[in-house]
């Protein structure tokens, strides 16, 4: 593994900037991942690195050397793509020794026969080795996939959304493996997605991505407390962050030019109205088994909480809100320290 360096990175196609001005640093064993929106830039900073795009201004440096101009097979990264891509006429077997056998970097049968091994006992396959690759389920294919670029080790892994066309079910089981693997084998891993699930449970840290540019990165905690804007703080959080403009609380403390409050669900008390106090009224509840999913109205603007069922809360219900750490933003969207 290596450390990967990015810097300056920009790339347009026509009149669409896909990427910004993107600098950003790897480090070896490191877990990074990149959340947004489809249209960010996180497929394209991708293929940059892999040299599957051309860079148009910018750098990239793998290993201390510069690739910024290599052809990929010199650049030494393996890809997992969204979709399975396994080669129908081989087995499972076949499948995962296949980049174990590339002229580039052939390895001795003894070897191959070891790491595939390895890898599919790791991933849960190894009872499939011998298997065609058709028969397999979405899941075992999946498997696969991640498995063709495991098995060999590569200065870092770039992983584009490979959990995304698997049902809840498989993605959970498949993120907490890829993690303990990620840790067993100290990979550097460089993965894209827009499942904010993924980004908190797997990433070392996280890159939020907006129209091409980088505009935060940090620990899935610093992201999630200390957001540099209403679109990162956006990103994380289920029920998302409550934002509400700064009229709606007169009586709150805030920074000179605050436009906007934003505030989390574990920030936020609430209660069964009495006399006095700010008021709003309970319009709808979600039955989540242990929890409540309320959503509050106060003077026509909805606010999702999560909430005891044993509150007592019922639609209808006049209640009072108490806001504890509040975020504070201006009239752009940017964070202003409190």
């Amino acid at each position: 593994m290596a450390e990967v360096v990015l810097k300056g990175l920009c790339k347009r196609f026509k009149d669409v900037e896909a990427v910004r001005d993107l600098s950003l640093s790897i480090r070896d064993g490191e877990f990074v991942v990149l959340l947004g929106p489809t249209g960010a830039g996180k497929t394209t900073t991708l293929r940059l690195i892999a040299g599957l795009e051309t860079v148009d201004t910018g750098s990239v440096c793998i290993g201390g050397n510069d690739m910024t101009k290599a052809p990929p097979a010199e650049r030494d990264v393996a890809f997992v793509f969204q979709q399975y891509s396994l080669y129908p006429h081989l087995s499972v077997f076949d499948n995962l020794a296949f980049p174990l056998r590339s002229p580039l970097r052939p390895a001795p049968d003894e070897e191959v026969k070891a790491r595939v091994t390895e890898i599919a006992r790791l991933l849960h396959i190894d009872d499939k080795l011998g298997d065609w690759a058709t028969r397999l389920s979405g899941g075992q294919m999946q498997r696969v996939a991640l498995g063709r670029a495991l098995v060999r080790r590569p200065a870092i892994f770039l992983m584009d959304e490979p959990l995304s066309s698997l049902d809840a079910k498989l993605r959970g089981e498949l993120r907490l493996e890829l993690k303990h693997i990620q840790q067993d084998l100290g990979s550097t891993i460089l993965y894209v997605t827009h499942d904010q699930i993924e980004a908190m449970t797997m990433a070392n840290r996280i890159g939020v991505m907006d129209k091409g540019r980088l505009v935060q990165v940090g620990t899935p905690r610093e992201i999630y407390e200390d957001p540099c804007s209403t679109y990162v703080a956006a990103r994380l959080g289920s029920p998302t962050i409550n934002l509400l403009p700064r009229t709606y609380f007169e009586a709150l403390a805030a920074p000179s030019g605050t436009a906007t409050v934003g505030f989390r669900t574990e920030h936020l008390d609430i209660r069964k109205a009495l006399n006095g106090g700010q008021s709003a009224r309970v319009a709808w509840i979600e039955h989540l088994g242990d929890r409540n999913h309320l959503h509050i109205d106060l003077g026509g603007k909805d606010i999702a909480v999560l909430a005891d069922p044993a509150a007592g809360l019922a639609v209808g219900d006049a209640v009072e809100i108490e806001l504890k750490r509040p975020l504070f933003f201006d009239a752009t969207g940017s964070r202003i320290p409190s």
